[in-house]
């Protein structure tokens, strides 16, 4: 985009998400967080960017409606159909409460609840690019919405630069795979314990500085990153897409527990709005 003042537009599926069941084929700690692998069956395929809802816990002859609500969690992986002719695909997540905790005791072949894929991705054509590299930048659990992303680029042909932070060397989920796509990889740690010491801020901020408005910026993290990367892609006239990562309890719009302030006037809604937009979109001063 650089210097072109359009918006940069997100882009929705092509098929609707389907609702039903996925069998658990591993379900694995890696760092500080936990590798999901589930096949589906009738499963559209994702966008990169897209994300399913994911029950709390397995499936059992009698309904649990305690946790009630499904966690949101973005496509990380998706793999072709299996002796099955399911379709595989894999998730990451972290525990961080009750529903997480009973999803980390899935074992294999029991089955979890699932709807998607759904909300807007990445576009892979028309997606700001000034022919600089396309800046992937991704923080914490944030990193699982980018590898999908970072293969289509590169197979599109398109210079691709991954920026991957985390607090600590265990907090780099799926870092060899991302190293594995052979790309440009640059990792920081807020400890140092891995890459560069420092917030992930650093490095892009270095890059933009060297490409200005002919990169392109596509982020995913916490609300504070998101924020920074934004600032800085402004500063240096660069595109910026960014995808949110508010909690949400329906996942496709009827719940309005997502809603974010847009920088003209209203809300938007995460979950069927974006997850993706141009960070110009948002009004970053009416976040909590």
């Amino acid at each position: 985009m650089g210097s072109n003042n359009a918006l940069v537009r997100s882009v929705p599926a092509k098929d609707p998400p389907i609702r039903g069941y996925a069998r658990v084929l591993a379900n694995l700690a890696e760092g500080n967080g936990r590798r999901i692998r589930v096949a589906i069956r009738g499963w559209p395929g994702a966008i990169p960017g897209q994300f399913v809802m994911v029950g709390a816990g397995a499936e059992a002859s009698v309904p649990r409606y305690d946790p009630l609500l499904s966690r949101p969690m973005a496509v990380y992986r998706e793999h072709g159909p299996g002796e099955a002719g399911e379709a595989e695909i894999e998730l990451f997540y972290r525990v961080v409460g009750r529903g997480t905790a009973l999803l980390s005791e899935v074992g294999p072949a029991q089955r979890v609840s699932i709807v998607g894929p759904l909300g807007r991705g990445f576009p892979l054509v028309d997606c700001g690019s000034g022919g600089g590299p396309a800046l992937l930048v991704g923080g914490g659990t944030g990193i699982a919405s980018l590898y999908e992303f970072a293969r289509a680029l590169a197979e599109a042909g398109r210079s691709v630069v991954l920026l991957l932070g985390a607090g600590a060397r265990d907090d780099l989920i799926g870092r060899a795979d991302f190293e594995a796509l052979g790309l440009e990889l640059v990792c920081t740690t807020e400890d140092g314990s891995d890459g560069i010491r420092g917030l992930v801020t650093g490095p892009l901020e270095t890059r933009l500085a060297e490409h200005g408005s002919a990169a392109s910026v596509f982020a995913v993290g916490p609300t504070p990153m998101l924020r920074a990367c934004a600032d800085l892609a402004a500063r240096y006239a660069a595109a910026c897409l960014v995808s949110l990562e508010n909690p949400m309890a329906c996942g496709f719009g009827v719940c309005l527990g997502c809603a974010v302030p847009r920088a003209e006037e209203g809300f938007s809604l995460v979950c069927r709005d974006g997850p993706v937009f141009d960070a110009r979109e948002i009004d970053w001063e009416g976040l909590p």
